[in-house]
């Protein structure tokens, strides 16, 4: 998605997300009941279009992402220690947003429904790790794509992304390219319905108020609290601690030399577009070799969503909370477990982790017009937690560039503030 910070403000879209909040806040309170029943269909048709795209975008990113590492046994070393890596940090990423939310609980008593809210949906869940293994690994990969089963879509990607990585040169390029430009075409499309989000906005703002009033606020501000609170422990304390125990790194060294890259992922919230900046400056300030680099950050763009992870855990315990539902630690491990891998399969573009959410959602089987509009209101208030865990995101690739070029023994890494 292009950086947008050159079109006057109208025209950027987090400021008509704003407008868009301001314009269903009025509408909801002066039309009331009327207004909801007549705008409602607006933003279930949006929240179908995000549903649209969810599998064959996790097919394209996940397979291309995994495919385009290649064969060999030094580049087997650096795949190993790099998902290691980035599967340890992101692991971590969704604990803290588990604790975080189970400390705050921001969604428990909150009345953001209204009627909808006697509609429960039913909730799904393996009951033991054996069952959860068997659901992961899918018998018919068609169905499972069909019914949306994500777990099992995202164990099939990652295994056929890695068969190809094993094939002759002339086969591989050929699959490689193939998922690459499906990639880049899921890409432009969820581009182009992201900009749609405005008036997706406006209706389940409309809907919302109109049922509710602005009991949902208060309840909004505290969710806004815990992502906030979960994505900044992870980047202050989580992340030097990895630097430190792993490479020895000194983080304040290390946070000096990546100013620059996590301003601009602030700042256009896409890790993708962030990348060519990340690249050069953790080669020429970080001081990590060419080799490392081209392969741990372009990887990290796609696999490592240290704040995505942060948010899926938030988002879909808040969701659950707010619909009365008191998760066992069972249902909390798959959430756990759903955000880490969907994270992986997160697109790096603005809002990837709003599609993504829905995965997370799936897998406890939460859905229907309750979740649709507690998910509105969650997509109003994302963009500047959105442009905060990008940077986040940013932050834990370098790290890990940082990591596994130290472990590769290049020892100029982080030596100074360049």
């Amino acid at each position: 998605m292009k950086h947008d910070s050159n079109l006057p403000w109208y025209r950027q879209l987090h400021w008509q997300v704003l407008l868009a909040m301001v314009l269903g806040a009025v509408t909801g309170v002066v039309f009331g009941e009327p207004a909801a029943a007549r705008l409602g269909w607006i933003g279930d048709l949006f929240m179908q279009l995000l549903r649209m795209i969810i599998v064959p975008l996790v097919l394209a990113s996940i397979i291309s992402g995994v495919a385009s590492v290649g064969g060999g046994r030094a580049l087997g070393r650096l795949f190993s220690k790099t998902l290691g890596y980035y599967l340890l940090s992101s692991l971590l990423a969704a604990s803290v947003g588990l604790m975080m939310v189970n400390l705050i609980r921001p969604g428990v008593g909150a009345n953001m429904v209204g009627a909808a809210s006697s509609e429960l949906p039913e909730l799904e869940t393996a009951n033991s790790p054996v069952e959860l293994l068997l659901d992961i690994v899918p018998e018919n990969f068609v169905q499972a794509a069909a019914t949306g089963d994500m777990l099992a879509i995202i164990f099939f990607c990652i295994v056929f992304g890695a068969a190809i990585t094993t094939l002759p040169d002339k086969t591989r390029v050929v699959l490689t390219d193939l998922f690459d430009a499906f990639l880049q075409a899921m890409m432009a499309l969820t581009s182009g319905i992201i900009k749609f989000l405005p008036i997706g906005v406006f209706a389940l703002i409309t809907r919302m108020v109109a049922t509710t009033g602005f009991e949902s606020f208060q309840a909004l501000a505290m969710y806004a609290l815990t992502i906030g609170s979960g994505v900044t422990f992870h980047l202050v304390v989580t992340l030097p601690v990895l630097l430190i125990v792993l490479a020895k790194i000194s983080p304040r060294i290390h946070f000096a030399n990546m100013r620059e890259p996590l301003l601009i992922a602030f700042s256009t919230s896409s890790s993708g577009a962030t990348l060519p900046v990340t690249m050069s400056v953790v080669e020429e300030k970080v001081g990590v070799s060419n080799k490392v680099a081209s392969f741990v950050l372009p990887m990290g763009a796609t696999v490592n969503m240290d704040g995505t992870a942060v948010f899926e855990c938030v988002g879909a315990l808040f969701i659950a909370q707010v619909l009365g539902f008191d998760l066992t630690l069972m249902q909390q491990a798959i959430v756990v477990l759903t955000a880490l891998l969907a994270s992986i399969g997160a697109a790096a573009v603005p809002s990837a982790g709003l599609v993504v959410i829905f995965i997370v959602l799936e897998a406890i089987g939460l859905r229907g017009p309750a979740v649709n509009v507690i998910v509105g209101s969650m997509l109003a208030i994302d963009r500047p937690l959105d442009m905060y865990r990008t940077a986040v995101n940013v932050f834990s690739d370098s790290c890990g560039a940082a990591i596994v070029a130290r472990s590769e023994g290049e020892t100029e890494v982080d030596t100074e503030v360049r």
